[in-house]
């Protein structure tokens, strides 16, 4: 029990840019996409003049769909292929656009997802 405390106070004292880290480690080394690491970023306190700068550089983005384009049938397959949604969910998702496709991932994902969804018709928006 001692080591899950010990653990629990050092995820408690990580900055905004090492929670960002550990969750890109965890999500590359072990497959598994923590949902809450921007919320232990948020409660964690502020580590001194680093942790405010830190806020201030964005280091999630959203990437919105904002209009499919002529190519609606590419894009839903695209959705599809890239959040792992069903062919159901991607159709509406691109139906109800403007639309998150995928919502506080790393700048270069990010910025992967709108290239890929732009070469194949779709307008897009990071947020």
């Amino acid at each position: 029990m001692a080591d899950v405390k010990a653990l629990g106070d050092q995820l408690v004292e990580l900055t905004v840019k090492e929670v960002n880290e550990l969750a890109e480690y965890l999500k590359e080394t072990h497959g598994i996409e923590p949902a809450a690491a921007a919320a232990v970023a948020v409660a964690a306190p502020a580590g001194g003049g680093e942790g405010g700068e830190a806020a201030e550089e964005k280091s999630e983005f959203d990437v919105v769909l904002k209009s499919p384009g002529g190519a609606k049938l590419a894009i839903v397959k695209l959705v599809k292929e890239l959040t792992g949604l069903g062919l159901k969910e991607a159709k509406e998702i691109v139906d109800s656009a403007p639309k998150a496709i995928k919502e506080g991932v790393s700048k270069d994902e990010a910025e992967g997802l709108k290239k890929q969804l732009e070469e194949a018709g779709a307008e897009v928006e990071l947020k």
